[in-house]
This record gives C-alpha cells, structure tokens and sequence, in this order.
C-alpha cells in the first residue's frame, strides 16, 4: 500500500464525519451550524472569555466572529456581562439554554464518535489512535 492511499483514506473517514456532523447539526431541532457550534464550544470549556480571546483561539476573522456572537446572544443561547478588568470587553458565557443545547449536540457528537469506531476492540481502538499520532508527530516535524 503506498503512503498516499494512506492519507486518501484518512481524508475520506474525515470528510464522512464531517459531512454527519453538519448534517446532524444543520438537520436538528437547534438548526446550528458548524461554526455556531464551535463557538458554543468554545464558550462551553471557557466560560468568561472574551471575543477577542475566540479570535486568537481560532484565527477567524473579527467581523465573522462578531457576527456569530451577536447572532448567538440573539437567540438567547450566549450571555455576556462586563469585564471587571477592561470595561470595554465582555466577558461570555453559555446561558442556561445554551448549556442544554450544548450539551445535547455535543452528546450527537460522542455518539456520532461510537458509530466511527463501532466493532472496535478497546486495544483496536489504542492501536489506531497510537498509529494516527505518529502520522500527526510525523507531518509535524516537517
């Protein structure tokens, strides 16, 4: 087997799981995004960030960043309050329905996971991720 079947193969298992997840969150009662998931995301494992702060975590455009935020704060799911530090930031965090939004469609996505390695031995499973880090180490060190 030569290195590029290697690499076509990985690209396709992503591009299949990528193609279910927007599915599932464009299909879904919460008609999210992918991106207003990440930015849920973001928010979820750092509550009190800032959007400068998802900016810098991201490299996505300011504007698209602004946008996202206001339209998320818009549907109730973001809050935010003052930065007690730099009055002219704001301080986000989920809402309480953002948390339960959250934390449903990230459960879609701990399932969507299962159904990839379904069949999978635990060691099957140790193998592959120790295999596909060494790929990762390997185009890093480049």
């Amino acid at each position: 087997m030569k290195a590029d079947d290697v690499l076509e193969t990985i690209h396709s298992v992503m591009h299949l799981y990528r193609s279910r997840q927007y599915r599932e969150l464009r299909d879904g009662p919460h008609d999210l995004t992918h991106m207003e998931f990440k930015v849920l995301a973001f928010f979820a494992r750092r509550p009190g960030a800032t959007q400068r702060q998802l900016v810098e975590h991201s490299g996505r455009d300011k504007a698209q960043i602004a946008r996202l935020i206001q339209g998320l704060r818009n549907r109730g799911l973001l809050e935010g309050s003052a930065d007690v530090l730099d009055k002219r930031s704001v301080c986000l965090s989920l809402s309480a329905a953002g948390q339960a939004v959250y934390a449903e469609v990230e459960g879609l996505g701990r399932h969507l996971s299962e159904v990839a390695v379904r069949g999978f031995s635990a060691q099957e499973r140790e193998q592959l991720q120790g295999l596909l880090a060494r790929v990762e180490a390997n185009l890093q060190g480049e």
